[in-house]
């Protein structure tokens, strides 16, 4: 019995007990997820947001800016950027590689967005059916690439024509590139279009399989403190080619030509095929170029179709020769 004025006893709630149950329950999917998404590739630097592929995570930064992050690892698989500025970057420079797959026909990166940085990546082994698959397919916007590889595949770098815009290259190797099997020409390590200013400082470009190692159409092209070793070259042409003539400087670099040459009558070509550019004052200087050992060939370092005022000084030049010569 329940004496008068005393309150009955109660009986302890078992909603806290439940509570606690329920949200540990809850925790171990999210935990999963936690560890799911810290083992996917791609993470976007800003929110830590990883993904399976390269593509959701261009999709997810869409038309804004943002960093992903790239897990070691190699990669069959590619990505369009459409919109917004994007930094592609290694989380351990050289350990991912990007191999044997190309989007749209064209590369492993189709850059048309507003920009694009790319630093410590590998791209190896791109090919498409018209011979220029490259790395890189820029379409628009500045890009900036360092401390990055191409190797084994078409073409390194392919661009556009008709941008007013920027690429600069540091601290990256381009190796095995290039092809004149394509129907429509020849490809090459770089080929930069008329894409405004191109920039080459600190990179190495080494037994190249067709092609030119750079050629480019821009207005302004600097290439600088590079090396050039042609020594392994299989069927290459010139190391440098300006096409279209055009200013700016060929400075500090090394050159080695190879034997085995499509065409070996110069190192550096200015104005061989249409002088849109007028190439006056365009700087060539502090260079060293050499033969190969055992070559007695007598190649031009450079040649000029232009006309125009070039400036050659201090180039360092190896046996049989010849610094300049005007076409």
């Amino acid at each position: 019995m329940v004496s008068p004025g005393s309150r009955p006893a109660t009986r302890p709630s078992l909603w806290p007990v439940l509570l606690l149950a329920l949200l540990a329950v809850g925790a171990i999917p999210a935990a999963a997820l936690l560890a799911q998404e810290a083992d996917r590739p791609f993470t976007v630097e800003s929110n830590g947001r990883s993904y399976e592929s390269l593509q959701q995570a261009v999709d997810a930064i869409g038309s804004g800016s943002g960093t992903i992050l790239i897990a070691p690892g190699t990669y069959r698989q590619c990505a369009v950027q459409k919109a917004g500025t994007i930094a592609y970057r290694a989380r351990q420079n050289g350990t991912a590689i990007f191999d044997g797959k190309a989007c749209q026909g064209k590369a492993a990166l189709v850059l048309d967005g507003e920009g694009a940085q790319v630093t410590g990546l590998v791209f190896a082994n791109i090919r498409v059916e018209d011979r220029n698959g490259a790395g890189i397919r820029l379409e628009n916007g500045p890009l900036t690439v360092s401390q990055s590889w191409f190797r084994d595949s078409e073409q390194g770098i392919l661009t556009v024509n008709g941008r007013n815009s920027d690429l600069a290259i540091d601290k990256s190797t381009f190796t095995r590139l290039g092809t004149c099997e394509g129907s429509g020409g020849c490809a090459h390590a770089i080929y930069a279009g008329d894409y405004g200013r191109v920039t080459i400082t600190r990179s190495r470009f080494e037994a190249g399989r067709g092609g030119h190692y750079v050629k480019s159409r821009a207005g302004r092209t600097v290439i600088a403190d590079s090396s050039f070793d042609d020594s392994a070259g299989q069927g290459t042409n010139y190391m440098i080619d300006l096409p279209d003539g055009g200013t700016g400087a060929i400075t500090g670099n090394w050159f080695v030509q190879g034997p085995d040459k499509e065409n070996w009558s110069t190192f550096i070509a200015v104005g061989a095929e249409d002088a849109g550019y007028s190439a006056d004052g365009l700087l060539i200087a502090g260079n060293d170029a050499r033969l190969a050992p055992g070559l007695t060939r007598k190649p031009a370092f450079v040649a000029d179709w232009t006309g125009d005022r070039l400036e050659l000084r201090d180039n360092r030049l190896g046996l049989g020769i010849r610094e300049f010569e005007r076409r």
